[in-house]
């Protein structure tokens, strides 16, 4: 199947080819600078599935709690976020879900994991049914 996300504006669409994939959250204090909410939400995919069909996303190097690169890829013109290629998963990319087309940013209707909980607003409660990682792995 394939799913497709695009940025506000329309300028930048992409696309993954993908049977399923991994549904994340993520509270890292990058996340949440990166979303300016308490945490991202995403599609996991295989980063070889991703292949951007209209525009040219603007991308930022950041470093993440890792300790290691989380390149982000966002509109010019717009500055929706579109996805992040993080240097700890080489072989994955995180779609950010509020970008995916047709309804996606619900991401099936669970959650399968949710990533730096360590980080996580005291006033958020656990996703039940979802494995809680302190950090990231």
């Amino acid at each position: 199947m394939a799913i497709t996300g695009s940025c506000m504006c329309g300028g930048v669409h992409y696309s993954a080819d993908v049977d399923k994939y991994l549904a994340a959250l993520c509270h890292c204090t990058d996340c949440q600078k990166w979303s300016g909410g308490a945490f991202t939400s995403n599609a996991v995919v295989p980063r070889t599935s991703v292949k951007v069909t209209k525009g040219t996303p603007s991308t930022y190097d950041a470093v993440g709690n890792s300790g290691k690169v989380n390149k982000h890829f966002f509109c010019p013109t717009c500055g929706s976020s579109l996805y992040t290629e993080l240097e700890v998963m080489p072989d994955m990319t995180c779609l950010k879900a509020g970008a995916l087309d047709n309804k996606e940013a619900n991401m099936n209707g669970k959650v399968d994991i949710e990533f730096y909980v360590k980080d996580r607003p005291t006033y958020l409660a656990p996703v039940e049914g979802a494995k809680q990682e302190p950090m990231f792995g």
